[in-house]
């Protein structure tokens, strides 16, 4: 595929967002910025999708970057870029549908932060994690730092930050940070191994439990709000279905409704 642009592709349940820029580390540009923008907003809208998947195209085998972040070019463009940047990872944290995240390399700076924003990972061993925002003489945009500190925790934030120096997929992996750590022989399996189960699951039991869980996690949940999902749930067809199927010993063929 040429590069360019991320694409965004369609297959049932599932849609795969794609960055396109190998050559160049897939840094991305002030396009690649809103064309994210505009994919997050049609995957939102489509109900039948509930399920994205972000990757990333690579060229180097020996050191494989999922995304160098922001693309240096454009700072000398706009000195407010980072504050336009933040708009990004906050689409994708919002997003309805359940999101994960293929790793597929090194990462740094404001990809950093899409990674994260992400509800699930998949990492490829060996790979490098920098933050070098101080290094540049940037200080962070807020909900970017809430986002470290809450995935990573304290610690490893100020290391990553402070420090500026490459953290190892491995010493993020403390944090729980990937549902796996995946070599390079066995990564298409691994993130298939994670996007397979997802798919099987009642969508809108899905997409309601992954905003249920954000909203305890931000510790800005409303009891009311949780019932109601619950209470809907249990007058929903897909589980009257799901019980059909458990007692039927088959797999169950949800609709989403």
């Amino acid at each position: 595929m040429p590069e360019g642009i991320p694409t965004l592709t369609r297959a049932g349940r599932l849609a795969t967002i794609t960055l396109r820029r190998p050559s160049q580390r897939n840094s991305l540009t002030d396009e690649d910025l809103e064309t994210l923008l505009a994919h997050f907003a049609a995957v939102d809208a489509d109900e039948t999708i509930s399920v994205l998947l972000l990757q990333a195209q690579t060229h180097d085998a020996a050191q494989p970057v999922f995304s160098a972040g922001y693309h240096v070019g454009g700072f000398d463009a706009d000195v407010m870029a980072p504050l336009f940047f933040e708009k990004i990872p906050e689409a994708l944290a919002r997003l309805r549908p359940v999101t994960v995240c293929a790793v597929s390399g090194s990462v740094y700076g404001g990809a950093t932060d899409l990674v994260l924003a992400c509800d699930l990972r998949v990492g490829l061993q060996g790979a490098q994690w920098r933050m070098p925002a101080c290094a540049i003489g940037l200080h962070y945009y807020p909900s970017g730092l809430r986002r470290y500190v809450s995935q990573l925790g304290l610690g490893l934030t100020q290391q990553a930050f402070l420090l500026g120096q490459p953290l190892a997929f491995e010493d993020l992996q403390a944090r729980e940070l990937f549902v796996r750590l995946a070599p390079v022989a066995d990564w298409q399996a691994s993130v298939d191994a994670v996007i397979e189960p997802l798919l099987r699951m009642a969508p809108l039991a899905l997409t309601a439990t992954k905003r249920s869980l954000q909203e305890i996690g931000a510790g800005a949940y409303s009891e009311a709000r949780l019932r109601e999902r619950s209470r809907q749930s249990v007058h929903s067809a897909d589980f009257a279905e799901g019980r059909l199927a458990m007692a039927e010993r088959r797999a169950p063929r949800f609709e989403g409704r």
